[in-house]
């Protein structure tokens, strides 16, 4: 991965962030969207009615839009992206073999909650970038489109269906679960993302910090659940 970035690259690094930073969570940003562009084309291929399908060949398409985005400004940074981006490769692998659904509502809500925990982290490492990367982060990350998706689906099916409320809700905390743990195994083998997050007094407090990132994504995995009528 390129660590400096190009004279006259639009953005400034923040107090805690360098374009290195940037460079380093963006290619997790660009990786995790390339997994959604396929998530949602498989999910599209397996969808139960049209409306679906066509809905979720939509979001593949936009995965693909925002992905290249996010490649386009680790240009600008001076980053090569496919490197970037490699440092990532597979990096929910592990989540998927652990959480592969068996219904289509256990499809939809793994999309929604597992995977939303990953987008959470990147949302809180973007505070530590610079202007333009953290505005880039953020927008990318701000299309609800799936996730109101799932939310409509979901609560449509459970409203007289207490047995699968039930059901999705062990589910949902089993996600949680497994995501956070995904999380932990890559701050694990990345720890610059946790200095990212956390600031840089996170390798002075690693556990502090740590402490404090995850009860966020825990609080954040709560609220998404409550969101679709799920307890966490």
């Amino acid at each position: 991965m390129t660590q400096t970035a190009q004279s006259g690259t639009s953005g400034s690094p923040g107090p805690n962030g360098t374009p290195a930073d940037a460079i380093e969570l963006l290619g997790l940003v660009a990786q995790l969207q390339l997994e959604a562009f396929t998530r949602s084309a498989e999910d599209s291929a397996v969808a139960p009615t049209l409306g679906e399908r066509l809905a979720l060949s939509r979001f593949a398409a936009a995965a693909v839009a925002r992905r290249d985005r996010v490649m386009d400004r680790i240009v600008e940074l001076g980053g090569d992206p496919l490197a970037a981006m490699g440092c990532f490769d597979h990096v929910l692998d592990d989540f998927d073999l652990r959480t592969s659904p068996s219904t289509w509502w256990e499809r939809l809500l793994t999309s929604y909650v597992g995977y939303g925990v990953a987008d959470d982290f990147c949302r809180i490492a973007a505070a530590r970038l610079d202007e333009t990367s953290r505005a880039l982060v953020l927008d990318v990350l701000e299309d609800h489109s799936h996730a109101d998706l799932a939310v409509a689906e979901i609560g449509a099916a459970g409203a007289g269906d207490c047995v699968l409320v039930a059901r999705l809700a062990l589910w949902g905390r089993r996600l949680g679960g497994e995501a956070l743990g995904a999380v932990q195994a890559l701050l694990g083998s990345r720890p610059a993302l946790l200095r990212i997050a956390a600031g840089t007094d996170a390798y002075v407090k690693a556990g502090e910090a740590s402490g404090k990132l995850f009860g966020e994504l825990t609080a954040e995995h709560t609220r998404r659940m409550a969101r679709i009528g799920l307890t966490a």
